[in-house]
């Protein structure tokens, strides 16, 4: 492509219209990249480790996925990396599969991912109801906190003992709380309160940075006992490899159901991230492009020793609060924290365990939405609410495939009562009294009934259409449908039903204003031409002149 044809298209990715503004706007995305960087250093870390794996692997995500989604994605601002959704599900599969599981579910998902961007799926994110979002949102949450109480208080559990479930998890700790290390649980608290007070100090400094250095701090300069990363992982530094996966058919089959709720959660949060982040600089992202680039990345990061990874929102608003507008501060990122990986990495086996607890239980504290949890069960409806605490109570205590699979069932179930009884079947009312104070009534011959039907007609209200009656000496019915939007092959089923009574009875049948929908559904299934296609009428005044015409006919 031409120098001079790419450039606009270069200027509309990253936001700016001429080379002046962009000039002006790549030295504030370094600094942007630097910053966030430093944020994501130890989310990296903690993050891998609560996924069950090597604390570098977290490194590797956040650089590869990082670099990639950021150079490809939709969205101008968006940092990736692995992110809290995914720890249990991670660890999950690690404990269960392997890192060969890992690897397959990976790129399962990053194929998914990329189908869905070029199938352009990404605008049916918004058929996932929020109160769903926030419910499994709220319920990783709470697995999280699970999963990080036996490092935060310096639990020891029996040999062998490596619970995989919530429930497992949260048993052990209380089975297990007679080994409680109290040097442990105070450099955790002292952490976490770095955590909760240092933003108010100042935000330039990442808090989780300065509790990473105040517990390597007080583990050391005390010699208290406290376990470390180094104490229980063997740290590996230099730059990510790439490692050609050992893939079989049936590792593939066996790792779909994880590649696929990898993929769908990847896709959410990515997409919600970028919602955030355009509701910050009053943009618009690309979504089926970022799911592409969410894919690729996905793919890279299992090829290259990563996790599972997806567009993180607090990185991401960290990179619009520094100052990054262009996908320039996302790679700076991703290069930045490959050179703390290769020159500094082992100096992370100092860190202690309970601080990178501290770090998990301020990031289930924040991703959790309780605010937003208490907001929706004072105001929303008792539907909603069933929604919201069956997928939370799910994701805590089965897993995320199990709790969004109930919770859209559970919506589709509602959104069905819902939309059904707003659909309503009446008939017209006749007055025969001279002083009857209704006026600019329609004309009706005594032989013609009138039922109007307003609402979608589908599989939740044909019992309605068993409400219509005629009389004996009714010789046509006319159903007015200028309310129906649409109508389905069920609701077709018992228009059929309906037809085959009034040819019992010698009734006529006339429709009068078919919508589009409902007209082209009609067609397709021959009920017009039963019916006969000079029987369906524009409006209810040349409805009633047809059925005069019939009736003096009869």
């Amino acid at each position: 492509m031409h120098r001079d044809k790419l450039k606009p298209i270069l200027f509309s990715i990253i936001g700016h219209s001429t080379k002046e503004e962009l000039k002006r706007q790549i030295p504030r995305d370094i600094v942007s990249g630097i910053v966030v960087a430093v944020v994501a250093l130890p989310l990296s870390i903690a993050l891998a480790i609560a996924s069950g794996v090597g604390p570098e692997q977290g490194l590797y995500t956040a650089i590869v996925a990082g670099f990639i989604i950021a150079l490809m994605g939709g969205s101008a601002v968006q940092i990736s990396g692995p992110t809290a959704a995914f720890a249990t599900i991670v660890a999950g599969i690690v404990a269960t599969d392997g890192m060969s599981g890992l690897v397959a579910a990976t790129i399962i998902a990053g194929v998914l991912l990329i189908v869905m961007g070029v199938m352009r799926l990404g605008t049916l994110i918004r058929f996932v109801p929020h109160t769903i979002t926030t419910g499994f949102t709220a319920g990783i949450a709470v697995t999280i906190v699970i999963g990080q109480l036996k490092d935060f208080m310096g639990l020891t559990y029996p040999t062998g003992t490596a619970p995989i479930e919530s429930m497992d998890k949260l048993a052990c700790v209380v089975q297990n709380l007679g080994t409680l290390n109290v040097q442990a649980l105070a450099v955790g608290l002292a952490c976490l309160a770095v955590l909760v007070l240092w933003p108010r100090v100042t935000e330039r400094v990442p808090a989780s940075l300065v509790a990473v250095l105040a517990g390597i701090a007080l583990v050391s300069g005390l010699n208290l006992n406290v376990n470390t990363i180094g104490d229980l992982y063997s740290i590996q530094g230099g730059a990510p490899r790439f490692v050609m996966p050992q893939l079989s058919l049936d590792l593939l089959r066996q790792q779909l159901p994880n590649g696929f709720t990898i993929a769908v959660l990847a896709a959410i949060e990515s997409l919600l991230s970028c919602v955030v982040a355009d509701s910050m600089i009053s943009s618009h992202h690309r979504a089926n492009m970022e799911l592409v680039a969410q894919g690729t990345g996905n793919i890279a990061s299992a090829l290259f020793g990563g996790i599972p990874a997806t567009g993180a929102i607090a990185r991401t608003s960290a990179n619009i609060k520094s100052g990054g507008r262009t996908p320039i501060a996302g790679m700076v990122h991703a290069v930045v924290l490959l050179a703390v990986l290769v020159l500094l990495m082992p100096y992370a086996a100092l860190i202690p365990m309970p601080c990178i607890a501290a770090i998990l239980l301020q990031v289930a504290y924040n991703m959790s939405g309780w605010r937003n949890v208490v907001h929706i069960c004072r105001t929303a409806s008792r539907g909603a609410i069933a929604v919201l605490l069956t997928t939370l109570v799910l994701t805590i205590v089965f897993d995320l495939v199990t709790a969004i699979g109930a919770g859209m069932v559970v919506t589709i179930v509602l959104f069905m009562k819902m939309v059904s009884q707003e659909t309503e079947v009446r008939g017209w009312r006749y007055y025969c009294d001279e002083d009857s104070e209704v006026t600019h009534l329609r004309e009706l011959p005594r032989a013609v009934r009138v039922y109007e039907i307003n609402g979608p007609m589908f599989f939740g209200m044909t019992d309605q259409l068993n409400n219509i009656s005629v009389k004996d000496f009714t010789r046509v019915l006319i159903i007015r449908m200028r309310g129906v939007p649409s109508l389905d092959s069920s609701a077709m089923h018992a228009l059929e039903d309906l037809l085959d009574m009034c040819r019992e009875r010698g009734v006529q049948l006339v429709i009068s204003h078919p919508n589009d929908q409902p007209m082209r559904a009609m067609e397709r299934a021959g009920f017009v031409d039963q019916v006969g296609r000079e029987n369906f009428l524009p409006n209810i005044d040349a409805a009633i002149a047809r059925a005069a015409v019939l009736v003096d006919e009869k």
